[in-house]
Formats: C-alpha cells, structure tokens, sequence
C-alpha cells in the first residue's frame, strides 16, 4: 500500500533554513523569467523596441541643440525652418513611442502578476485545510494584494531601467562625439553613487519583507474586529479593541516610516554626486574656455545631455531599491507556491471501487501539526444504509474523525476503508465526489440562493435544486426572498439567519446523492418543526448510503444505527441508544446530566 503521511518536512528535528532570509536576487530573477516571462517573449521584444526608440529619441536633444547654437553663431538662416522641424518631428516621435512603450509595459507586468495570483490561488485552494487554518484569511488576501502591488511596482521600474539604460547610452555616445574631455570627468563622477544605493536597498529588502508581513496581520485584526463587532459592544470590549488595533497600527507605521526615510536619502544622495559632477564639468569647461577652446554650440549641447542625462541616471540609481521591495513580496509568493502539500495523491492512486459506502475506522490516530493529539486508536465500522452517531463532550474528536473522511487531513496512524480501498489509495476527486459534507459552520458562498445549492451538483437543473430544497425543508423561506432562488446571500450567507443557512447548505448536501454523508452538528440551529422536516428527509435520504452525523439533539442520536461515544479522541462505548442506556456508562451519564438538547 502507498500511503502518504501527514509530515512536512522538516518534521523530524533537522534544522531547516528560514524561509524569511532574503533568497538571492539572481535566483529569483532567473525562476521569474523561467516560470513567467518567458510565455511573453514576443511582448517583451515589443517593450524593448518601443524602449529603445523612444530612448534614442530622447538622446538626440543634444544634437539639436548643439546643432540650433552653431546655426545661431554662424546666423544661419536655416535655423529659421530646419530647427523647428527636427523638434517637432522628434518629440512627435517620442511622445508616441512612449504611450505605446507604457501600454505595453503595463499590460506584460499585469499579465504576469495575473499569472502569480492565479497560480497562487491555484496552489491554496488545493492546500491542506491545516495550511489554510494555519494563517488569518486576511493575511493570505495581503499576499493576492499587497506583494502584488510592491512586484508590479518592482517589474515597471526594471523594464522602464531598460529605456534609461539606453537613454544614458545615447547621451553618453552625444557627449563623447561633442566632447570627450568632459565625458570622461562626468563618467569617473557618477559612478560612485552607486555603492552606497546598493548597500541601502538591501537593507530596505529586509524592512519590506516585515511591513509586508505586518500588513497581513494588520488586515486580520481589524477582519477580525469587525466580525466580532456584536460581541465587542454587548461585552464592552470597545477599549481593548482600541488598544489592540492601536498596537499593530503602530507598529505598521514605524515599520513604513523606516521605509520612507531610506527612499528619502537615495534622492538627496544622488543630487548631491549629480551636482557635483556637474560642477566639476562646468568648472573644467570654464577653465578650458579661458584658453579658447570648444565653441559655443559644444559646450551647451554637452551640458544640455549632462543634465538630460540626470534623471535617467538618479532613475537607475534608485531602481536596486525598487527591486528589492519587489523582491521581498515574489520572494513571499513563491514561498506560498512551493509549499508542499501533506495531503497528497499517491502516483498510484486507483478509482473509487463500486459500492455501497461501506466505512471503516481502523485504530485511527491522528496528530495536529502542533503536536497535539486529536484521535488516539479509533475504531469503528459504519456499514452501508447505515446511521452512525459520534457523541462525546466537546474537543473529544468527533469533528476531527469526519474531517479524516473526505482527506481534509490524513490520518497519522491506522487507517480508513472505504468499500475494501484504504483512502490513501483511492484518486481523490473520485473519493471527494462520493461525499457529501455539512458542517456546523454553515457559510455559504456571496451568490444567489440557487448557485448555493447546485454547487452540491453543478449539472443539477431547476428542478432538482427545487427538490433538493423542498427535502431541507428551505424552499418555502426561499421563495420569500426578494428573488427567490436567485436572492444573493450576501459575503457567508449573512443576509440569512443561521437556521436558513444551514438549511442552504444541508439542500446542497442532498443534491449531491452521495455515497457517504458526513454531518456535523447539521441541524443544531434548526427550530423543531424544521427539524422534524429535515430529519425526516434525511431518514429517506439515508437509505443505501452511510451517514456519519455529529450531533447534540437526542432526537437525532436515537435515530441512529450506531452510537460511538468518543473522549479524548477515543471511542469509549458503541452501541444503540437503548443499549447505552442498559450500560449504564459515559453515554447515560451525559442523557441524565441533560448533556444532549431534546
């Protein structure tokens, strides 16, 4: 048998590096253009031609300039048509190529960046349910929202670097062809505000990485804040609230202060070497004008691509710290990616055997990833067009053993069998497909009433999501709605009461017909006449297939085939209801203490 366990790796006590440590920049560059950029090659090639035209003709300023003044010496009466035509035709030229060059940079990063998310979503809603249940919804959102706004910034500036690059080029060729003396003085200058740059924006990568991570959490406290907002006033908890948004607001400020005062000193540091070099050139070219040398028009179209030449440079300058804000968030992403699932599909995996739905819990254990002991030894058989009760007090397993079932999580020791196939075996979507899963928390999807219920089967026709209804007892409470079945529910179903939604969701369960149904606590917020309703739709519903119920009502665990009495993730007694009673044991007990509502 192949059986994949629940361990991630690095379980086991080896030391494993910290996947908050800055990766290298080459590598994530490299994986980047691997995975992502390298679908657009014909895109990109276009961003490059667009770059470098508009590049060039940004380079040619100089020369016209240069060209106006020689003309204006000389009295030229050329200057009169030729200049004006040349400035037009080249700032025509570069006006257009460089809309189009922002367009299509535009739509390359979006692209990309669309891509990440999708693969990304792709990648956590296939995760394990631990993996999800591990971080705040509102920290996994920060990673679809804030990392991607720091790489789509982080991707324009480098592609937007191409065209200063080439920029600088041009006007370095300008310069040199005018003056090569002064060329030489400027490129001995501007260098040197690179290494300090350097060393800042690697520093600002690790502090993007936090605010980021802060960011996330932020998000959850205040998701977290408004969804408790009726428990914060009728409990007084206004204050404490205040203190503890107060706290992390805090810390995400000091976080983006920090960040803010490195961006501010790039700038600064460039204007002053920028100036500089400017006053080096301008004072050698002084000196050399005293001893007669260069014309005018030299001269002014050197200082005009010097100081043309300014902006792309301190643009370039900045880029590294651009980057590695970027950096930090793709770094962030992939770490989501490339998370290795516990719950996997063995490369072996066979289809789901015929049968009836046959069940079997055999000395299953099953330990949380943080160490603590959920199922310990849990047998138990539920055969097919049969109802099986799990009872026990609350944190005695009952929801961890119907999680096991559809491989929310896999068991860490044992196994479960279902119709003679461990489930580890068995192809996944074919296992899922056969399941049909209604838990206390009964959300539900921001769609219409309809959509809800046909999820449970997305061929289902109007009729059968109809009946699937009558049979929840939901279809007359629907119809009531403003739009009936096609009444949107609002974010989880709020615009339903709970009763109305668990309703919702046991319909959709109903519309699945499945093999195995799984309910957890399913009609815990139902009034009695409702109850009555379901139950005795699901008393239809149950025959020919295993039902796994998880309930608190007597009146649904005496319905039952089989009581399991479950504590400390442990089956302590089985037997029918009549039975336990006789026993006189854990299960009396809790019907005499009045631990089961009527």
């Amino acid at each position: 048998m192949n059986v994949v366990g629940s361990t991630r790796p690095g379980a086991a006590g080896k030391a494993q590096p910290d996947p908050h440590a800055p990766a290298p920049l080459a590598g994530l560059v490299r994986r980047l253009w691997r995975e992502d950029l390298s679908h657009y090659r014909l895109r990109i090639a276009g961003v490059v031609i667009l770059t470098a035209l508009m590049a060039i003709f940004s380079a040619l300023y100089p020369l016209v300039i240069q060209r106006a003044l020689d003309m204006f010496a000389a009295q030229d009466r050329r200057i009169l048509y030729q200049v004006p035509v040349l400035v037009v035709l080249i700032t025509t030229a570069k006006a257009i190529s460089q809309y189009w060059q922002s367009v299509a940079v535009q739509g390359l990063v979006l692209s990309v960046i669309r891509g990440l998310q999708g693969r990304m979503f792709a990648h956590l809603v296939n995760a394990d349910i631990s993996r999800i249940e591990a971080e705040a919804p509102a920290q996994l959102a920060a990673r679809f929202t804030t990392d991607a706004v720091s790489i789509r910034e982080a991707l324009i500036r480098a592609t937007n670097a191409l065209g200063d690059a080439v920029t600088v080029i041009g006007l370095i060729v300008s310069m040199f062809y005018m003056d090569w003396e002064l060329s030489l003085i400027a490129a001995v200058l501007y260098p040197i505000a690179a290494m300090p740059v350097r060393r800042l924006g690697k520093r600002l990568r690790r502090e993007s990485g936090g605010v980021h991570e802060q960011t996330g959490s932020t998000a959850a406290l205040l998701t977290e804040s408004f969804a408790q907002a009726r428990t914060i006033r009728v409990y007084g908890l206004e204050e404490v609230e205040q203190k503890r948004a107060n706290h992390v607001l805090d810390m995400l400020h000091a976080g983006l202060l920090r960040i803010a005062r490195g961006r501010a000193r790039v700038d600064p540091m460039l204007e002053v070497l920028g100036g500089v070099a400017v006053a080096a050139v301008l004072g050698f070219a002084g000196w050399r004008a005293t001893q007669g040398g260069a014309t005018l028009g030299d001269f002014s179209g050197f200082v005009a691509a010097l100081l043309l030449a300014a902006r792309p440079l301190r643009a370039l300058g900045t880029l590294n710290v651009a980057l590695q804000e970027g950096m930090a968030g793709l770094q962030r992403v992939f770490q989501v990616i490339d998370e290795p699932a516990a719950v996997r599909q063995s490369p072996d995996a066979r289809p789901l055997p015929p049968g009836r739905g046959d069940l079997r819990f055999d000395n299953v254990s099953f330990v949380y990833p943080d160490g603590r002991m959920g199922l310990a030894g849990l047998d138990f058989i539920a055969r097919p067009g049969t109802t099986v009760a799990l009872v026990g007090a609350s944190g005695a397993g009952k929801s961890t053993a119907l999680s096991l079932v559809p491989r929310l999580h896999d068991v860490s020791g044992g196994g479960i069998v279902l119709d003679g196939e461990d489930l580890r075996n068995l192809i996944l979507p074919d296992l899922r497909d056969a399941i049909a899963y209604v838990s206390q928390d009964s959300l539900l999807f921001d769609m219409s009433v309809g959509e809800n219920i046909r999820m449970g089967n997305r061929h289902a026709d109007e009729a059968q999501v109809r009946a699937a209804a009558r049979a929840a007892a939901a279809d007359e409470f629907i119809m009531a709605l403003p739009e009936g079945y096609g009444t949107l529910v609002g974010p989880g179903g709020q615009r339903l009461s709970g009763g109305q939604r668990q309703r919702v969701a046991l319909a959709r369960a109903l519309l699945r017909n499945p093999r195995i149904l799984l309910l957890d606590e399913a009609t815990s917020a139902l009034d009695s006449e409702s109850e009555a309703t379901v139950q005795q739709a699901l008393a239809h519903l149950r025959s020919g297939r295993t039902t796994i119920v998880v309930a608190h009502r007597l009146s649904t665990i005496r319905s039952a085939d089989l009581v399991v009495v479950m504590a400390q993730g442990r089956a302590v007694e089985r037997g029918t209801h009549d039975d336990l009673m006789r026993q006189d044991g854990v299960y009396a007990r809790m019907v005499r203490t009045q631990a089961f509502g009527l």
